[in-house]
């Protein structure tokens, strides 16, 4: 096993392929692909009658297209020079995917909290990505170019000095490492503390018990049942009691022994197709209503499906044939903890599956309602929580040699964002375009 010294000479060796102010860069190159194009070969395996609520959900504004748009956004990291430090990516983080969850112990965390496009590469694609969407928040926000470049820079800086303290830590000391809800006040300005606290307070009413409220109704017979509200939410009669003890029985396996016996304490009573987010729109993804002790021991399980990473065209395929087991061994991997339910499956048409809980004190931040000073301690929060998702699964002590204790890699990225920010209203102009054409349909408000 190498060194501390001799890891943190492999990060100042990067240096040199891959110069920290050269991140700065982004002029699009004569071969770049047609972002709608790219787009469109994303929905050939998807639901048909769900791909124009996917459109018309990325055609709210720029941030919203950049949120749908993580495969054009990974074929422009990829047309750049990496530099080989790798990590296990979250492969999409952006502002919004990272949020508030309950812990097993049930403590509240802040963390990274989107997977399905994980898989191993260069660091700086999820820190890039994240500062992009910063810079989108902001300028969307109506804040000035300046601004906007500023908040992108507080995230980088915000990784950078994490990464530098983290390689300072023991293995056992980094992997404990978390971002707990009462460490999150302290971080922001005190006019924006009464927000953070309101918004901690919602995420912890965020259970399977106040999910059964919304989301479900009894019927004649005084059964329980999940609401019809279609397309959004349509109860489906594609699992029948013999597809659903065979799908929970290969679910059942991934799970760990004791969760196994958990999950058996609770019998199946309902299931509904859901669509869910902005780039995930169009995959198949299914709601299942359990019962446990009685109809006030609800369990609420998400069934989300899991395609190939939009990382792996420009990257070393998984080693895991199974996206749903790739999407929840990246989750395990880089999250302080982990969804106890968290589990996959093949489904039917031989699909793949992850398994989580619908709602277990979930929160996220409403990004396009801050102002510019909230966005920056927002920013500086999720380049914090990335820092420590990275440092579980990379070298951490040649990551912080790389970056050095200089701004130098903070204000490349920065220059980064705000360019990238102006493709990505290009871009942005240009799926308007094609929806006002008729050329792609989109369901606007849905």
């Amino acid at each position: 096993m190498a060194t501390p010294s001799e890891r943190a000479e492999k990060g100042r060796a990067a240096r040199k392929r891959v110069p920290r102010s050269s991140h700065g860069r982004w002029i699009p190159s004569s071969q770049r692909p047609d972002p709608l194009a790219v787009l469109d070969r994303q929905c050939v395996d998807r639901v048909p009658e769900l791909v124009p609520i996917r459109y018309g959900r990325m055609a709210v504004s720029p941030f919203a297209f950049l949120r749908g748009a993580a495969a054009v956004m990974a074929a422009d990291l990829a047309a750049q020079r990496g530099t080989g430090l790798d990590v296990q990516l979250c492969g999409d983080a952006h502002l919004l995917n990272f949020g508030l969850y309950a812990s097993p112990e049930r403590t509240l965390l802040f963390d990274v909290n989107d997977f399905d496009e994980t898989l191993p590469g260069p660091f700086e694609w999820d820190v890039k990505r994240l500062a992009a969407s910063v810079a989108v928040a902001a300028l969307q926000n109506g804040t000035t170019k300046d601004k906007a470049r500023r908040a992108a820079q507080v995230a980088a800086e915000a990784y950078r000095l994490a990464m530098r303290e983290l390689a300072a830590l023991g293995e056992l000391a980094v992997w404990y490492e978390r971002i707990a809800a009462e460490d999150l006040v302290p971080l922001v300005r005190a006019v924006d503390r009464g927000r953070v606290e309101h918004g901690l307070a919602r995420a912890r009413r965020r259970t399977s018990l106040q999910a059964l409220g919304k989301l479900t109704e009894q019927d004649p017979a005084g059964r329980r049942r999940i609401v019809d509200d279609p397309p959004l939410l349509e109860r489906t009669t594609d699992l029948d009691r013999v597809s659903i003890g065979k799908i929970f029985s290969d679910y059942r396996s991934s799970l760990a022994e004791e969760r196994r016996v958990l999950l058996d304490r609770f019998r199946f009573v309902d299931a509904a197709r859901k669509v869910v987010g902005v780039g995930s729109v169009g995959t198949r993804c299914f709601i299942l209503l359990l019962q446990g002790r009685d109809d006030g021991d609800p369990l609420f399980l998400q069934v989300k499906e899991a395609g190939r990473s939009v990382l792996e065209q420009y990257l070393a395929p998984s080693v895991f044939p199974h996206h749903g087991r790739r999407v929840v061994c990246g989750q395990r991997l880089t999250q302080a903890a982990s969804d106890i339910f968290l589990g996959w499956m093949t489904g039917p048409e031989q699909r793949h599956f992850y398994w989580r809980q619908l709602r277990d004190m979930k929160g996220s931040a409403e990004v396009e309602t801050m102002s510019p000073a909230a966005l920056r301690d927002y920013a500086r929060l999720c380049g914090r929580a990335l820092a420590r998702a990275h440092a579980r699964t990379g070298d951490r002590i040649a990551i912080a040699a790389y970056l050095g204790r200089g701004d130098v890699f903070d204000r490349a990225i920065a220059d980064f964002a705000l360019r990238y920010a102006g493709q990505n209203a290009d871009d942005y102009a240009a799926l308007s375009a094609a929806i006002a054409a008729g050329v792609v349909t989109a369901a606007p408000g849905v």
